[in-house]
């Protein structure tokens, strides 16, 4: 059932891998600078940010955007 998306860059790019990507690019201090929410700032995780992200759309919009730019360079 599932159909390709060739033009939807997050196809098959779960939440998890995003972060962990970012975390592992940028670190967390500098993700909290670019996407700043209390997840990556205070007590950072990647479970607590899953947590959050999954439930909050602007937030996970912004580090999906974030994502979408750090793999375009």
């Amino acid at each position: 059932m599932n159909t390709p998306q060739p033009n939807n860059p997050l196809h098959g790019v779960t939440l998890e891998m995003i972060v962990t990507q970012l975390v592992s690019q940028y670190g967390w201090v500098e993700l909290g600078r670019r996407v700043p929410i209390k997840c990556f700032n205070e007590n950072p995780s990647i479970k607590s940010s899953l947590k959050f992200l999954r439930q909050t759309a602007w937030a996970r919009k912004k580090v999906e955007e974030l994502y979408l730019k750090s793999i375009a360079k």
